[in-house]
This record gives C-alpha cells, sequence and structure tokens, in this order.
C-alpha cells in the first residue's frame, strides 16, 4: 500500500480533515487525520492492520507473542493487528491518568510485544504505554502505527513501523500562524486532558 493509497482510505471515510486542531499532545495543526473514522469500516480496518503488518520484517514479526495497545485510538488497530498476527490483541487504560492493565488482561513475564498504536505525534503516549507494559512483566520489541506525524523525529525506544509519516507543521498554542489564530479550534481526539 502505498502512501496515496492510505491517504485515499482516509479521503474515502472522510477522515482526512482541514481546520483548526488541538492535538492530543496539546500542539496545534491546519490538518487532522480521524483514525477513528477510517477504522470504522471493518473490512477497511483489516486492509490497513495488514499493510502495517507487512511493513514489519518477517523475523521481527515471528517473535511477536500478543499485540498490546493503549485506549482509546490504539483499540481497533491493535485489535486489527492481534487478527492480522494471528496474536491475542489487549489494550492499557489510564483511568487515573496513568497506563494500567485492567479488565482482567496480563502479560506473561517476559512476553514480546507489538505496542500498536493509531498516530503518534510527538511518542510521550507511546513511551507511557510502553513503560507501563513492561511494568507489567512484558517486553516491547516494536511499535507500529496507522500515521507518525512526528517527522520521524519520535524517539520510542524500540523499532517503530508506522504505514504512513505525514509531515504537516504543529505549532504550540503561543505561536500559531495567522490562518490558524483566525479560526476556532477543535479538539477531535479522545483525550480532553491537553486542550
Amino acid at each position: 500500500m502505498t502512501d496515496e493509497d492510505v491517504l485515499n482510505e482516509f479521503r474515502s471515510a472522510e477522515a482526512l480533515l482541514e481546520g483548526h486542531f488541538i492535538l492530543s499532545s496539546g500542539l496545534r495543526s491546519a490538518k487532522y487525520l480521524q483514525c477513528a473514522r477510517v477504522l470504522m469500516n471493518p473490512a477497511r480496518a483489516a486492509r490497513l492492520a495488514d499493510a502495517i503488518a507487512a511493513r514489519i520484517p518477517v523475523e521481527l514479526r515471528n517473535q511477536i507473542d500478543a499485540v498490546i495497545s493503549p485506549a482509546m485510538g490504539g483499540i481497533i488497530i491493535g485489535h486489527e493487528m492481534g487478527r492480522s498476527l494471528n496474536k491475542d490483541a489487549f489494550f492499557l487504560e489510564r483511568p487515573e491518568g496513568v497506563f494500567e492493565l485492567r479488565r482482567g488482561f496480563a502479560i506473561a513475564p517476559g512476553q514480546r510485544l507489538l505496542m500498536v498504536e493509531d498516530v503518534v505525534t510527538t511518542g510521550l503516549s507511546s513511551r507511557e504505554a510502553i513503560k507501563a507494559a513492561e511494568a507489567a512483566g512484558g517486553k516491547v520489541i516494536a511499535e507500529a502505527s496507522l500515521v507518525d506525524r512526528s517527522s520521524g523525529t519520535a524517539d520510542l525506544g524500540v523499532p517503530f513501523f508506522p504505514l504512513i509519516r505525514i509531515d504537516v507543521p504543529t505549532y504550540a498554542p503561543d505561536a500559531l500562524p495567522p490562518e490558524l489564530a483566525s479560526i476556532p479550534a477543535i479538539k477531535p481526539g479522545s483525550r480532553k486532558e491537553a486542550a
């Protein structure tokens, strides 16, 4: 799947948005890829997960014991990656602001995990989720995502396999260009605290 194929999947789902957006990191952007919307169609979600899985080298894929993802954004693509790799898929939640396993999920000591996110912007959520998975006894051996918004700069501490890298400028709220400052900002993601 080429970058243009991926963008066409987002366009066909009306999930490539333009405007003034507040990202989970608190940064602002003129473009937003609404992963929840692109993943709402199961066949499309399967195609995208299969394309991500194909980006992970075979020798690394063969080492993965299970897939783990952070809630909310990573749940659907994480589940689809589990299907694609024929591995169990579970997720971390942060009901008190810190990622933890709940719902009876458990990681076996030394279990080799693939962390799966929808979007990586700064990598902070990914690093927090990796830390929580490893504190629970697992070993995160790689991360995969639908979208890398970091322009390739996110350091996750493990090999990283995004389906597409989007180089869209982001801005601090107090350093907006005039075209963004002139329109209201909206927060389309699931995390409210960064707004």
